[in-house]
């Protein structure tokens, strides 16, 4: 059983955090907006048909009293010219779509990436943490395993051995808790990779911390880097497109139309030929487009407003994060300088009264316990670390 297992672990999948992050980007949510934008490419194409010809034919002028020459047989055919610039601008318009469905597709990309990272970030301080606990567990059964030899000779309490026991336990809870996060955490990558939920892999558990706590927030940058910025600035300029399309119709539309009349009786067969023009400017048809035209400038002036906004607030929000990165560091450099090594120290100092007869297995069990106390913590503090760090990352979209 135990080679089973064995074999089970070598035979996991390794995946470093670009190759997650890359089969990330063949999310189906992705793949989706991909179609759209080949829909609304598709439309586009269409944007300068013209509308249908239309062709009667029938009696014209034909009295209801029978007369032998009275009225005759007339076809028609009739074609309206839609003015090239209207087709124009209609197929500016509908290419803009694509434009912004394209920077709605980054966004929704960044989201993903940054959830992906924090996943996997998660996944490797799981497995610090059970590495130590692991590393516990060893110190608790080497005690466990001096104290019965002691308690033999008299030299120890057996209820400081039910105590020892007892921490040994509580050690299986805090694995079951940590693997069943690895688990959770597992299925969360797989989900977001598509495919199969329950596919066991294992991670790479070498982490960087860049120094983003002594960067300098760029407005220029944010608003050339973030997706969503760009998405209203694609918007606006859709707008723009759009407030050409309402422009041109102020042009007129053309249109032909041409008869044949094949006369009943002696009179000689009939033409008619036709051109037609549309007059948009007259005020009772230009009052639409000049109210749409109006509306498209104040919908602009909003769109402004939020690329402000979003940019004031990214601004405040990356200082926000920089300032308690680097809080966050110095607990963590307080933790590895400080308060780990005086704790090793202090369980060291019991351990070794312990040996010596001089102590007792309680004080030992608490060295043992604070140790691993403040070495959770600190891993929870670079926990703290890699979130802000992935939420920084987000934010600039730094992927």
């Amino acid at each position: 059983m135990c080679l089973l297992a064995a074999t089970t672990v070598n035979a996991q999948q390794r995946l470093t955090l670009d190759s997650v992050l890359n089969r990330v980007t063949a999310n189906p949510a992705l793949l989706a907006y991909d179609s759209k934008i080949s829909a609304q490419d598709a439309y586009a194409t269409g944007a300068k048909s013209l509308d249908a010809p239309k062709i009667s034919a029938g009696q014209y002028q034909v009295p209801y009293q029978f007369n032998p020459n009275g009225g005759s047989f007339m076809i028609q055919a009739e074609q309206m010219f839609t003015n090239p610039a209207k087709l124009r601008a209609k197929e500016d318009y509908m290419k803009g779509m694509a434009k912004v469905t394209a920077e709605d597709k980054n966004y929704l990309k960044n989201q993903l990436i940054a959830q992906a990272k924090q996943t996997y970030y998660e996944r490797v301080v799981l497995e610090k943490k059970l590495a130590l606990l692991q590393n516990t567990q060893n110190l608790l059964e080497y005690m466990l395993k001096d104290a019965n030899i002691r308690l033999t000779y008299g030299k120890e309490k057996l209820s400081n051995i039910y105590k020892a026991k007892a921490e040994l336990y509580e050690l299986d809870n805090t694995r079951e808790q940590l693997n069943n996060q690895v688990s959770q955490n597992n299925i969360m990558l797989n989900t977001l990779m598509n495919r199969d939920k329950q596919t066991a892999f294992t991670v790479d558990t070498t982490l960087v911390l860049k120094d983003y706590e002594t960067a300098l927030t760029d407005t220029a940058t944010l608003a050339t880097g973030r997706s969503d910025v760009k998405s209203l600035s694609r918007n606006i300029e859709l707008q723009q497109l759009n407030a050409q399309v309402e422009y041109s119709k102020r042009k007129p539309d053309f249109g032909i139309q041409v008869a044949h009349m094949i006369s009943y009786g002696s009179y000689s067969n009939q033409y008619v030929l036709m051109a037609s023009v549309t007059i948009p400017i007259v005020p009772w048809a230009s009052k639409e487009y000049k109210a749409n035209l109006k509306g498209i400038r104040y919908e602009v002036e909003e769109m402004q407003q939020q690329k402000t906004d979003i940019l004031n607030q990214a601004g405040g929000k990356l200082a926000g994060l920089r300032a308690d990165l680097g809080s966050k560091k110095r607990q963590i450099g307080n933790y590895q300088r400080n308060i780990i090594p005086a704790l090793q120290n202090g369980y060291k100092t019991a351990l070794l009264a312990y040996d010596q007869n001089t102590g007792d297995l309680p004080s030992v069990l608490n060295g043992i316990n604070d140790l691993q106390t403040a070495r959770m913590e600190a891993l929870d503090r670079l926990q703290e670390i890699l979130t802000l760090q992935v939420t920084y990352e987000k934010e600039n979209e730094k992927n």
